[in-house]
């Protein structure tokens, strides 16, 4: 039976410092050899996607946490901020002196005093992930691809993710932006270090089902591999989900099977037991 394998990317395909293992690499080409389709669904944009990913030998991608599908260098669905809509959110964002940075496919694109803003999240969300050189990491380290002093008002941006200095500035931009998808990450609840702002009703799930009226595919041939919170619905909604052995617990209580961790092959040994190679 060919399937649809759904893999999110930070946790899951790369480890926390954005290293490819080259077992995952094997597992998914032999996996396509044996006539499974493999996509990666993930927040990053397009523009965060770089060769060493297609390299491996992709169908195609969900972005922006659902904003964009592509399979087969076809663009399946791209739903965007309106531009009124990005600039009311940039215009309230600099009111609030909350660093952040607009998500598109053309590039990531930093509000003024992004680097001092966001530095102690970044070296925040690297700790929590990990990573030993996180009290020292800049900025630039994190996002070394971070566009300055672009144009802010756009009408091609996917997501906005926006420093939170407290939790209370989520539930405000919620009440200020009910138009909009409001989320968070980087943590559960109050221990969140940022927030998100998108496209109303856009979810990987969402895209997802998108995809596989395209491929005129079922729903019950798809695989879900994941790690954080953000992955819940996308590993509730495919007929198998798989998490992370460094995933979050509540990724863990959703799946179907619990894989290694990804810097111990954690992708390829999955593939193995479900029998996709």
């Amino acid at each position: 039976m060919r399937r649809i394998i759904l893999l999110d990317v930070d946790g899951t395909l790369v480890d926390y410092e954005n290293n490819l293992p080259d077992s995952a690499v094997e597992a998914i080409r032999k996996a396509r050899a044996n006539g499974h389709k493999v996509y990666i669904c993930t927040g990053r944009s397009k523009a965060e996607v770089y060769p060493p990913l297609w390299e491996i030998g992709l169908d195609g991608m969900i972005g922006g946490n659902g904003s964009y599908v592509e399979s087969d260098g076809e663009v399946v669905m791209h739903q965007t901020l309106t531009l009124e809509q990005c600039t009311r959110a940039v215009d309230w964002l600099n009111s609030r002196g909350l660093a952040f940075y607009l998500e598109s496919n053309s590039g990531l694109y930093a509000s003024e005093g992004f680097e001092e803003g966001a530095l102690a999240a970044v070296r925040e969300y690297s700790a929590r992930k990990g990573k030993e050189d996180a009290c020292t990491m800049t900025v630039r380290d994190g996002y070394p691809e971070m566009i300055y002093d672009g144009e802010l008002y756009r009408g091609d941006v996917n997501k906005i993710s926006y420093v939170l200095g407290s939790y209370q500035d989520f539930l405000d931009t919620r009440e200020r932006f009910d138009d909009l998808q409001n989320g968070t990450w980087g943590g559960r609840d109050a221990t969140a270090l940022w927030g998100d702002l998108g496209v109303k009703g856009i979810t990987k799930a969402h895209a997802i089902d998108v995809l596989l009226a395209h491929l005129r595919a079922d729903r019950a041939d798809t695989i879900a591999f994941g790690d954080a919170t953000v992955d819940v619905p996308m590993l509730e909604y495919c007929a198998f989900g798989v998490a992370m052995g460094n995933g979050s617990d509540d990724v863990k209580a959703t799946a179907d099977l619990i894989a290694d961790d990804v810097e111990a092959d954690g992708l390829a040994h999955a593939f193995e037991r479900i029998g996709l190679v």
